[in-house]
């Protein structure tokens, strides 16, 4: 789950990690009333969860007299297919340096991963790509835990001299690794972490991923989940129970398995298709979790055809032909569906589709002819 500027920010302070202070806005009023409430020049930041909104407008430096005219510039922006509709109004900062600090987990070596550069305020990837001598690497053993000599080794491999920026880091990057463990986040990460001309090290931006799994054990993180952040789609699968992404082709996709999924995605591009979903069914294939996922999908105004993959191990492939059928007559879908069934009990779970009569079912016994099919269906 990922978490906008603002609930970011707040929970690095719940770590003691040092932040602008700011007010949250969502309308041009009350950005106004929080910018006259701060005093002198305020920052009106556009919260999106994507990149670049400084380059697309949503950035703005205002003063207390004129912070309503940029807000009302901001609000409503669409930035990268988000709508901007709230703002975080925060006291300008004198920027002296700019240093960029995360820590993310990284899945090749299965262990926290702290970054550390003093070329702050550009996207990492171009630091890695243009000048990756300037970035310092650290990898953490989750066995022995966070250790102070590790901090000293990301900043000095980052080459940063000054003593007094040294031990405002180091107590900083031990925080950073409190909040990335007691939060259970996948990434925290700060860009910039700036230095102001009075030598103050303080997160001037925030980027927090949570692992959706975790969410269990903090509520309070849970409860800071905007639905109205993520597609429509999305929105309606999750409050089905559905496991569903939103991708930007034409052929819908159904598997019972997240790898056969993925592997079907790959297929479906293979046979020269674009997929316009993940969805995974899980191990069963009972009709109300058919049912469930057909409306989403079929929801979509992308979807031209729609792909059903099976592979019967714990499940049955006759008990998923028979929750097709049944999913069918209770909404009616004009898609082109095509069926790929395998596994156990798989020719009886084909001829049940195919003795049924449906004239928009079409029963494949391969992955590879399969997603010919609906690529074909979907033309």
């Amino acid at each position: 789950m990922d978490l906008y500027e603002y609930q970011g920010k707040e929970l690095f302070r719940r770590f003691g990690i040092p932040t602008s202070e700011g007010r949250l806005a969502s309308t041009p009023a009350e950005a106004q009333a929080a910018a006259e409430e701060l005093g002198g020049q305020v920052v009106v930041k556009a919260q999106v969860l994507t990149g670049g909104r400084g380059k697309a407008g949503g950035v703005k430096l205002a003063e207390a007299d004129d912070a309503e005219q940029k807000a009302n510039e901001i609000l409503g922006l669409d930035i990268n297919g988000h709508v901007v509709r709230r703002l975080w109004i925060e006291r300008a900062s004198e920027i002296a340096k700019e240093y960029y600090l995360s820590v993310t987990f990284d899945r090749g070596e299965k262990k926290p991963l702290f970054m550390l550069t003093t070329e702050g305020g550009i996207e990492i990837e171009q630091v890695a790509e243009e000048t990756p001598e300037k970035l310092a690497r650290l990898h953490v053993d989750p066995l022995e835990g966070y250790q102070p000599y590790q901090a000293r080794r990301l900043i000095y491999g980052a080459g940063i001299a000054d003593p007094n920026e040294q031990k405002q880091l180091l107590d900083i990057v031990g925080k950073l690794y409190a909040c990335f463990v007691g939060t259970d986040a996948m990434l925290c990460e700060i860009n910039p972490l700036s230095v102001t001309p009075e030598g103050e090290v303080r997160a001037l931006d925030s980027k927090f991923t949570v692992d959706d799994n975790a969410l269990y054990k903090h509520p309070e993180i849970a409860e800071m989940r905007d639905p109205e952040s993520v597609p429509p789609e999305e929105r309606a699968a999750r409050e089905k129970g559905v496991t569903y992404v939103k991708l930007d082709g034409e052929v819908g996709i159904l598997g019972n398995g997240a790898g056969l999924v993925m592997s079907t995605l790959d297929v479906i591009t293979l046979a020269g298709g674009r997929p316009a979903n993940f969805c995974d069914l899980g191990g069963g294939g009972d009709a109300q979790g058919v049912v469930d996922a057909l409306e989403v999908i079929s929801a979509d105004p992308q979807v031209r055809s729609i792909y059903f993959n099976i592979f019967g191990g714990i499940t049955r492939t006759d008990e998923v032909a028979r929750g097709i059928l049944t999913a069918l007559e209770q909404i009616g879908i004009e898609h082109p569906i095509v069926v790929r069934l395998d596994g156990t009990n798989a020719e009886e779970g084909r001829r049940i589709l195919a003795d049924s009569g449906q004239g928009n079912l079409h029963v494949e016994p391969t992955m590879l002819e399969g997603a010919k099919r609906a690529v074909e269906l979907a033309k």
